[in-house]
């Protein structure tokens, strides 16, 4: 019973996300985008999880993967190279225009490799000591892109890179509307049905790690170090199979936000940004996917919503230009993540097991 019970509900669910940009996209292409975004975030905080919520390494420089994996993409698909460097124009005269196949597993690999990197160095830290060395290794990153201008235009600073080619599939181009007959589907709905597959394959990835012994090793590391290395756990192969694993999540991400947006700036992978994805894992119930996935979709859609609410109600023009809606915005996001920790300090879908043998100890 219980087994037909599932099949129905992942049939239903499986229905209401192929529906739902089609239903979005006869309200506005700008809520598709909101979902894009979302799907976006949905991969990174995922590929955060398997850091601070498997493994127990407070990471706040997560973001520096993304920026790593949209470079990357961003120079291979844009003519930025050939504009800089001679020898590279004789060799690709019209540009390095990249194919998706090989864009994934590179930046995917790129990110990996500088995820070990970072692990290597902080493999005797712990907790705030940790949290500072990675905080501080994500804005290194966001520091090289912004100066690597001169005396090589690498990354042209803070101007950043455009003109960045969109994804081709078997010949369909995600950046073109597609008219199929009854319909006709927007740029951004192809974006999504990508964006959707990539989290699924993820989330498929990171639930076969939870239940495997990698999966189990990182859990008895993040509750006992110590007790996990009697136990025979080789600590530090495992904290840096953690970091390189979840860096690759933020590669892939990194990739898909530069081919769709088809413009990149340092800006976009500030602290900020980082701090935002712990709090998605944190807030929606850290070591626990489906409660993840509800974090990363509810503080990445929640700021645009209200944005749209705000200018509904036009509240600056009401207030005389005394209350900035952006403002308003923060504010609004900042009391609901306090509430929701003061009311469910173990986020809002934890975990059933994590705890268990704590309270049965009690």
């Amino acid at each position: 019973m219980n087994l037909i019970a599932n099949k129905r509900s992942l049939l239903i669910s499986a229905l209401i996300l192929l529906l739902l940009p089609l239903v979005l996209q006869s309200m506005g292409n700008f809520w598709v985008r909101i979902a894009d975004f979302a799907l976006l975030y949905v991969l990174l905080a995922l590929g955060l999880n398997i850091v601070v919520g498997f493994a127990g390494l407070l990471d706040l420089g997560f973001v520096a993967f993304f920026a790593i994996g949209a470079y990357m993409y961003g120079l291979m698909a844009s003519p930025h190279l050939a504009e800089n460097f001679a020898w590279f124009a004789q060799m690709f005269p019209d540009g390095l225009h990249t194919p998706i196949w090989l864009v994934i597993p590179l930046s995917a690999l790129l990110a990996g490799i500088l995820g070990v990197l970072l692990g290597a160095p902080t493999l005797k830290l712990r907790g705030d000591y940790l949290a500072i060395v990675t905080l501080g290794f994500g804005e290194i990153i966001r520091v090289f892109l912004n100066n690597l201008d001169h005396p090589v235009n690498i990354t042209n600073g803070p101007k950043g890179l455009g003109q960045i080619d969109s994804i081709s599939i078997a010949g369909l181009n995600l950046g073109k509307r597609l008219d199929i007959g009854f319909m006709d589907l927007s740029s951004v709905t192809l974006y999504y049905y990508l964006f959707l597959a990539l989290v699924l394959v993820s989330y498929l990835v990171c639930s076969r790690l939870e239940r495997s012994r990698i999966g189990r090793a990182w859990m008895a590391i993040r509750e006992d170090e110590i007790a996990a290395k009697a136990m025979g756990i080789n600590t530090v192969n495992m904290k840096l199979l953690a970091f390189g694993m979840g860096a690759t999540f933020g590669g892939i991400s990194g990739s898909m936000f530069a081919a769709f947006q088809g413009f990149i700036s340092p800006e976009s992978f500030s602290l900020m940004e980082s701090v935002m994805i712990v709090a998605m894992v944190v807030l929606g119930g850290i070591g626990h996917l489906p409660g993840v996935i509800l974090g990363a979709v509810l503080l990445s859609a929640l700021p645009e919503v209200l944005r749209w609410v705000s200018g509904l109600l036009d509240l600056q023009a009401a207030t005389g230009g005394r209350l900035d809606a952006s403002i308003l915005r923060q504010l609004l996001i900042a009391l609901a993540m306090i509430i929701v920790m003061l009311l469910r300090p173990r986020g809002l879908w934890p975990s059933p097991e994590h705890g268990k043998s704590l309270y049965k100890s009690g």
